[in-house]
């Protein structure tokens, strides 16, 4: 049986924030308890008030201020001695690398956020910091290196009974499950976690697991309305919690469903919003997927062979090291495609 969702880096003072509290409301909070805590003398306090400015700032896709909040709160939170405040900023920064891109430096702060939540005794942080690391190397797309991790999580959750965590690992799963063409699976999995959000209340894992979904009904079931519908409702929760990426990969996947459904105008004005807003919050593997989808439904409109072709070489040429290992593949994929169709019609 599983609790209402919780919000384990909302600390401090800040601990009656609600799992589905708005960003802004988070950011304007945190700052005024932060510096409060600064005023008082509070080193500790103001590390954990800075781990919910960091979170907010990183989520509403302000990256800089994000950088320096996490680097801000692990430095107090050193000199405070808390061990385990010291372990919740570093897995804030490891998962704002991941958010950038930056993989390599992921892996490393995640590591050593797993290595110190193990230390001071923090459960909870030890858990989202492999999370951290399981989720950044699925994004990469080493399914076979992190799908076990992936599901001890999940088992580490379910005995708990954290919806969260529960349903973060059930989404992660399925989605492996979806990029390697298992469709049934990945609803199921999808589905169940949808089922657990919502009980639980927890907004931003019910949007994930709704976009989830509609992906399966689009392209297994080529059933458009239904997906779109799915996707509304996810947007409404992304927008009531200022998810910025969130509601980005939202706007992409709005796009997707719209291009396998020939609607190839109404694609490129989704694709071309998520474009812009990935690149507002400097986020690389959502810029990469909504270039790829821009060029697909370009191709079904007003651009010439060459240009599309030429397109999708500067993709693959500005994915080279990027460690994007699953989005390479896809745009390898559009080439090949393309290539065919191109011989088709020769």
């Amino acid at each position: 049986m599983y609790g209402k969702a919780f919000a384990p880096e909302y600390q401090g003072a800040l601990t009656t924030l609600s799992v589905n509290s708005s960003l802004t409301d988070v950011l304007t909070e945190g700052i005024d308890k932060l510096r409060e805590a600064e005023r008082s003398g509070h080193p500790a306090e103001a590390a954990r008030c800075g781990l919910a400015v960091a979170e907010a700032y990183r989520r509403l896709g302000r990256v800089r201020e994000a950088d320096q909040a996490w680097k801000a709160s692990y430095r107090t939170a050193r000199e405070a001695g808390d061990t385990a405040a010291m372990a919740w900023a570093l897995w804030s920064g490891g998962t704002l690398a991941r958010q950038r891109g930056a993989f390599p430096l992921a892996w490393r702060l995640l590591g050593l956020a797993a290595e110190l939540g193990e230390q001071a005794g923090d459960i909870v942080c030890r858990g989202y910091s492999l999370a951290g690391l399981a989720e950044t190397g699925r994004i990469q797309g080493d399914y076979a290196a992190v799908g076990r991790l992936h599901e001890q999580l999940l088992a580490e959750a379910r005995r708990r009974g954290e919806a969260r965590h529960t349903v973060w690992a059930l989404e992660g799963i399925a989605q492996m499950h979806r990029n390697t063409g298992d469709y049934d699976r990945a609803y199921t999995l999808f589905e169940e976690a949808a089922e657990i959000a919502e009980r639980a209340e927890d907004t931003r894992g019910h949007a994930w697991a709704l976009r989830g979904l509609a992906d399966i009904l689009s392209v297994r079931d080529k059933d458009t309305e239904k997906a779109l519908e799915l996707l509304s409702r996810a947007e409404t929760g992304c927008r009531a919690m200022n998810l910025s990426s969130a509601l980005a990969y939202n706007h992409k996947m709005q796009g997707n469903v719209l291009h396998r459904a020939g609607r190839h105008e109404q694609a490129r004005q989704m694709y071309e919003l998520a474009l812009t807003e990935f690149r507002a919050m400097s986020e690389p593997r959502g810029e990469a997927l909504a270039r790829l989808g821009l060029a697909k439904s370009r191709a079904r409109l007003d651009r010439t062979r060459a240009e599309t072709t030429a397109e999708l070489t500067a993709l693959a040429r500005s994915l080279e090291g990027s460690g994007l290992k699953h989005v390479q593949r896809l745009v390898t994929r559009a080439q090949e495609e393309f290539a065919r169709e191109t011989e088709a019609v020769r």
